[in-house]
């Protein structure tokens, strides 16, 4: 017996020698060779819907070389990878999901009992931290009326103290911030709803022209009227269907708008209105970390983005539906955190640690807003996670901000420049036109706060219902890469999560075009300065990378 123990802890001592030489292997520098290849201007349906997956050099369309990467990968063998999805519900019963979802060992199902005694009873697929809420306030409003009582009807004149004067003069500035934002959703709101009005009422008039409830563009051109208002109408309805379109189809098409901005007005901005109300916690307060429940699907109506999020990472590869998600062998544990509003940071920060004590290798972030009252908590948790050998996908945000100078939460940087980690990527979101229109006209950038580019725009994917469907956004580029850092650390288990940042960030595309600077107007810019690597994330040169590494200690 006594030799065996031995047996069995020289060979555990062994693994381990072997698994820190690897991993205190350094990155390799990337390659200085960019590809130069005209950009591709048409675009079959199949295109469209794949491209994210698509080769720069084959298919003259910038998505991350993925077939080319399985077919590196042919002959390797993997191990599960868990990947937790930081974000809104997530429909796990989904069609290309079901055979995908993290599953609780040490949890039994539906029993009430804390199984596994990590506090959350039941947390069978993850933790649903928000509940039964869905709708909030943004940030800046939560601020706002929070600190309204202490600065109302105060002038600058009232603070003789420098710090109590520069704490007066924060509000003001964020107080000037949620006015101007509610003014301009309001007007937007008004914009669309006038809109809507104006083409119900032309089809209710057209309506009565014609005597038909389903007229046609004959039936509009044979009907006269001796009201010129209504000839007026008739002309803006002769113009709809002329295009081919209809007015119902008009009105489908500006519903979204309309809704938009009417959630904004009703929720984001409104000073009446308290989401987290339902939920009994105190966001800003750490003394309750178990609150919520296991249910972690979609709980809204318009609740895709986390299925989204999810179909991009790990869609199953193998069932000959939908799509492909990035990663054959991994699993998605569901952690919601994200509402129809800005997260809280402490859901935010014990949704990530709720991920890396259950196993989770890579957590996707994709989320972010402009203020962060109590970002120390999400900064300890990246933290934790990095201690924890956990990677950490982020999105970098949808505003065509230089994030360098208008900061997007959360981030890895609290001061200056200096990352508090090594295990935060921070992702941009790239077109499929590799032209001067590569980067995503909303994508957010900085050289220093964002750390590559990825596909972002126009992903088809999965939403709640067994149903696909395609959304932009760094939402969208953030998976697209966790997806990749999950494949990296399935086979290649050895690799940090440190390692396997900067593989990704190394390996990927060297991109020397001139590109439109995001909400630059018309600005052109150096596609290199508008992240730190310069760089879009390529799977097979990812693979081949880390492959190098692993190989080069047997």
């Amino acid at each position: 017996m006594k030799l065996s123990k031995i047996i069995v802890a020289t060979a555990i001592g062994t693994f381990l020698v072997s698994c820190n030489s690897i991993k205190r292997i350094a990155v390799p520098e990337g390659t200085d060779t960019s590809v130069i290849i005209p950009s591709k201007t048409v675009f079959t349906q199949e295109d469209i819907q794949t491209w994210s997956h698509a080769d720069l050099a084959t298919d003259s369309i910038p998505g991350i070389s993925l077939d080319e990467a399985y077919a590196f990968l042919k002959d390797r063998k993997s191990v599960p990878v868990i990947v937790a999805v930081t974000d809104s519900g997530s429909d796990i019963t989904h069609e290309d999901l079901a055979s995908k979802v993290w599953t609780n060992p040490k949890e039994i199902a539906g029993n009430g009992v804390d199984d596994d005694k990590n506090g959350f009873i039941d947390d069978i697929h993850g933790w649903n931290f928000l509940g039964q809420t869905y709708d909030e306030n943004l940030e800046l409003t939560r601020m706002y009326r929070m600190q309204k009582p202490l600065y109302e009807g105060k002038t600058g004149a009232d603070f003789k103290k420098k710090e109590d004067l520069k704490k007066f003069e924060a509000f003001k500035a964020l107080e000037e911030d949620f006015k101007s934002n509610l003014e301009r959703v309001k007007k937007g709101q008004a914009q669309y709803m006038q809109y809507e009005d104006m083409l119900k009422a032309t089809d209710a008039a057209m309506q009565n022209l014609t005597g038909k409830e389903d007229y046609t563009l004959e039936d509009l051109k044979a009907a006269t009227s001796t009201f010129d208002f209504v000839n007026s109408q008739k002309e803006m309805a002769i113009k709809i269907l002329s295009s081919g379109s209809s007015i119902e189809e008009q009105l489908e098409q500006l519903e979204p708008a309309v809704d938009y901005y009417t959630s904004q007005v009703n929720s984001y901005y409104n000073l009446e209105f308290n989401g987290r109300a339902k939920l009994n916690d105190d966001g800003y307060s750490m003394k309750t970390k178990v609150y919520g429940d296991n249910n972690v699907k979609d709980q809204g109506d318009d609740e895709i983005h986390g299925t989204h999020v999810s179909g991009i990472i790990l869609a199953d590869r193998n069932n000959h539906l939908g799509v492909n998600g990035v990663v054959d062998n991994a699993l998605l544990m569901a952690v919601r955190v994200v509402p129809n509003g800005d997260e809280y940071d402490k859901d935010v920060a014990l949704g990530i640690r709720y991920a890396v004590d259950n196993g989770a290798k890579v957590i996707n972030t994709s989320f972010g807003k402009g203020y962060s009252p109590n970002s120390e908590w999400v900064y300890d948790a990246i933290k934790y996670a990095a201690k924890k050998d956990v990677l950490i996908v982020n999105a970098a945000g949808n505003d065509g901000e230089n994030i360098d100078e208008k900061a997007s939460y959360p981030k890895d940087i609290a001061e200056g420049d200096k990352e508090i980690s090594d295990n935060f990527l921070t992702v941009g979101a790239a077109t499929r036109f590799y032209d001067e229109n590569l980067p995503a006209d909303f994508t957010n950038y900085g050289k220093s706060n964002v750390d590559v580019f990825a596909p972002g725009h126009d992903i088809y994917n999965t939403v709640p219902d067994n149903k696909y469907k395609s959304l932009s956004g760094t939402s969208m580029a953030s998976p697209a890469t966790a997806g990749v850092a999950a494949l990296i650390r399935s086979y290649f288990p050895k690799l940090s999560a440190s390692q396997v940042k900067h593989i990704i960030m190394n390996s990927g595309t060297l991109v020397n075009l001139e590109v439109l600077l995001p909400n630059g107007e018309g600005k052109l810019v150096p596609f290199t300065e508008l992240s730190k690597s310069g760089r879009l994330v390529n799977a097979y040169n990812a693979v081949k990378m880390a492959a190098e590494m692993v190989d080069k200690k047997k």
